[in-house]
């Protein structure tokens, strides 16, 4: 299973040397690995149904306990099958619809690479692994909505879709790190054991609101639903592939996969539906105000997936089994729609439903496609459709008494909204008068009207045997998520009830509204007047505040002057040991510890005063430099009387050269620049930040005599110096053979330092370069 995963990683990684091959005729071979991989994860379908789990753990990092441990279930088999499936019609559509195009060997490595994470996502049983795949979904998407990146608006929907998923992707991390610290293990299937340890642990709502966000995010619910629509941008293969079976689905397989984990809780319950419920019923009503046939089936599509977040927030069996329905129902007519309008956008250069009409005309077939899309997306008896809307009113009828009313008026009016909008993406444009500059439009390749026609039919296949479909795909989802069995089977007829007649209200209602609502641009202007309000406005204006803060942040933190970064340093050091000194107590002098000082030690220290005031105030460079050489002098005194003869006679060597550099150096250079801040507030501040860190490191000082001295390190040195490192000055041994490392870098940064100074003192440039 580990290359079954990685199989569209490895393909794609091929295409870098041997792409250029497949840029011709030979792009449709690509479609053979979904066809294949569809054809393994079907071969699994009859043990499935028979209860079984397949179960595959590949080592990674057995340390970590990190491993490629991928699980087969009823969840994961319909995920899988959906993946492949619907992207062996993605992968055949686009060798057509972007045949000649540059890029094309580019465009099917991006998808490869998707199609693998996207199965990685579903199939890992590695909560750390699946948190893997589920970024590399975020950063493969980033490339396919960005794919045409010669435009301005594709790059900026290609970051905003990624700013928003990777945003949710980082609370996911964080969510699933708490959740394996709670249950102590990264397996989903042993948190599944544990799974009323973590409901009553305290860190669950925190666990639940960090899942939560990563779900919302990635399943565009609101308010972070707005990528979504941005991402239409991309090739519509991407936009059918990605927002209907698999990139936004990824979200609710996220919260079916843990429901048995976190589920059967008020916190999980009503969030869900209340962000569900928002969710479909905002852009259910949104999508009867589009123009552009991608703005419809976007909308529509935050609809159905606000939908599926209601359903599993729901959380009854009857809820479960609609979920699991509608994940097909949805995949397989909203990816015939988009494929659909592709072709029309293909063929006449537009998406615009107030200039489209008539084109059955002359698009046959792919009329037909549209209207079997567009027939199961309302919910027509003998379509799949009908099926999965029965099921979504069966549960909302069924929930608690207290608000089952309330609920299925939600549904109901998500879903007329629904039906008007499936019309206008799948009818419309074909009904009508067709305007004289469409009369010259033909038929494209079949290889791009047949796969979505296949879609819209199979919509109704399943529809007239739901038992099959149910008893072989359903049942095993719903004992996934439920985790346990249950007894149920799809019919066609459940009897003339009360489901019955609000499927047909909802059908009825839906083609009025159709029929009432003209696609209109001043709709839209209506609409664009509350974008102020809009979380797509909001988040924007987020953006641009954090945009603003950093440029404010940059400019003061790292405003290119090395005395600003030194005064920050030191600022903050001194900060940091303040505190550790306030936290630390009191401090006690014992001054009975503490030597006498003498003359000599105090005409040092004079001496040592007036070459610092010297420095500070010449303004002469040659001096600055002797005074501060006459300061290093006065600490080599200081190492004198206090018996560390070795040191003194470093600091002296290094002072000596570092003097001689510096007069060599500073030789050549112009003299002084009289910056403005150097006035008496800048010298004053100065002053006081110096004289303070002098303070506090006086303070540190005197309260470490206070403390015991602990030998034992200096008694580890000194026994083992000679007898381990043949050495008998034990300083020197410590810098070359017990810190032989460290000193080693030390020398290798100090030399690429000298290197770099040397390399500015030979550079000879031309006056144009000095321009």
């Amino acid at each position: 299973m580990l290359f079954i995963v990685l199989s569209g990683i490895i393909t794609s990684c091929l295409l870098v040397p041997f792409g250029k091959f497949f840029k011709s005729k030979w792009s449709a071979a690509f479609s053979i690995l979904p066809i294949l991989l569809f054809s393994y994860f079907a071969s699994f379908i009859p043990s499935v149904m028979e209860g079984k789990v397949w179960f595959e753990s590949y080592k990674w990092v057995p340390s970590l306990n990190i491993n490629f441990d991928f699980r087969l279930d009823g969840l994961s088999l319909l995920f899988s099958l959906l993946i492949t499936g619907i992207g062996s019609f993605i992968f055949i559509y686009a060798s057509s619809y972007l045949k000649g195009h540059q890029y094309i060997d580019r465009f099917y490595g991006y998808l490869c690479l998707f199609m693998s994470a996207m199965l990685g996502v579903v199939l890992s049983d590695n909560i750390l692994l699946l948190f893997v795949f589920w970024e590399l979904t975020s950063i493969s998407s980033f490339f396919l909505i960005g794919f045409n990146n010669d435009s301005n608006e594709s790059r900026k929907s290609a970051l905003t879709a990624l700013g928003i998923t990777g945003l949710g992707g980082f609370f996911l991390l964080a969510g699933l790190i708490l959740l394996s610290q709670i249950a102590g293990t990264y397996s989903v299937q042993q948190l599944i054991l544990q799974a009323d340890q973590i409901r009553g642990h305290n860190l669950y709502p925190l666990v639940l609101g960090l899942i939560f966000i990563a779900a919302f995010t990635k399943s565009a619910q609101f308010p972070f639903h707005f990528w979504l629509p941005g991402a239409m941008k991309a090739p519509t293969p991407v936009s059918a592939y990605l927002h209907s079976a698999t990139m936004v689905k990824a979200g609710i397989f996220l919260l079916a996969r843990f429901t048995p984990v976190l589920g059967g809780t008020p916190e999980w319950s009503y969030t869900l539906m209340i962000v569900g419920g928002i969710t479909m019923l905002y852009a259910a009503i949104h999508s009867l105000f589009r123009t552009d046939l991608k703005g419809v089936l976007a909308y529509s599509t935050i609809s159905a997936l606000g939908i599926l977040t209601f359903l599993i927030g729901l959380g009854t069996e009857a809820a479960l089994i609609a979920a699991s329905t509608f994940i097909l129902v949805h995949a397989l007519y909203k990816a015939a729609l988009f494929l659909i309008t592709g072709i029309i956008d293909h063929e006449t250069g537009t998406r615009d439903l107030t200039k489209l009409s008539g084109l059955r005309s002359v698009l046959f077939p792919v009329f037909i496609a549209g209207l079997l899309a567009a027939l199961s997306s309302a919910g027509l008896p003998l379509s799949f459709g009908f099926i999965g809307k029965d099921l979504i009113y069966e549960a909302t009828l069924h929930a608690d008494q207290k608000i089952a009313l309330y609920l299925t008026i939600a549904v109901v009016l998500t879903n007329v909204c629904l039906v008007a909008a499936g019309f206008l993406a799948g009818i419309k444009p074909f009904t009508g008068k067709l305007p004289p500059r469409f009369e010259k439009i033909h038929l494209p390749y079949k290889s791009m009207w047949i796969p979505p026609l296949t879609l819209a039919i199979l919509g109704f296949v399943f529809g007239c045997f739901p038992g099959v479909i149910g008893d072989y795909i359903i049942s095993t989802t719903v004992r996934a998520v439920a985790g346990t069995a249950v007894d149920f089977h799809l019919k066609i007829w459940h009897g003339f009830n009360t489901v019955l007649i609000l499927s047909l209200v909802t059908l009825a209602t839906g083609t009025g509204l159709y029929y009432v609502n003209t696609p209109d641009h001043k709709k839209m202007a209506f609409v664009r007047r509350f974008n102020w309000i809009s979380p797509h406005n909001i988040f924007n204006k987020l953006s641009d505040g954090f945009v603003s803060f950093s440029n404010w942040y940059s400019a003061t933190m790292h405003n290119g002057f090395l005395r600003s970064y030194l005064l920050k340093i030191i600022i903050f050091a001194e900060a940091l040991l303040l505190y550790e000194l306030i936290i630390g107590g009191p401090i006690y002098i014992d001054y009975s510890k503490l030597s006498s000082i003498s003359v000599y030690e105090a005409v040092n220290v004079f001496i040592l005063m007036a070459a610092v005031m010297l420095t500070l105030r010449t303004s002469s460079r040659l001096t600055a430099v002797v005074g501060t050489s006459v300061i290093g002098y006065a600490i080599c005194l200081m190492f004198v009387f206090y018996s560390a003869p070795d040191l003194a006679i470093t600091q002296f060597t290094i002072d000596t050269l570092t003097v001689v550099l510096f007069v060599f150096v500073l030789f050549n250079l112009p003299p002084f620049l009289n910056f403005s801040t150097n006035n008496s507030r800048t010298i004053t501040r100065d002053a006081f930040v110096a004289i303070t860190f002098g303070a506090i490191l006086s303070v540190i000082a005197i309260k470490v005599l206070q403390v015991p001295t602990v030998i034992e390190t200096s008694e580890f040195y000194g026994k083992y110096a000679y007898t381990l490192a043949k050495g008998k000055n034990v300083v020197n041994v410590i810098l070359v053979d017990f810190r032989g490392f460290d000193t080693m870098f030390e020398i290798v940064v100090l030399s690429i330092a000298a290197l770099g100074v040397y390399s500015l003192l030979k550079l000879r440039l031309k006056s144009s370069e000095r321009e």
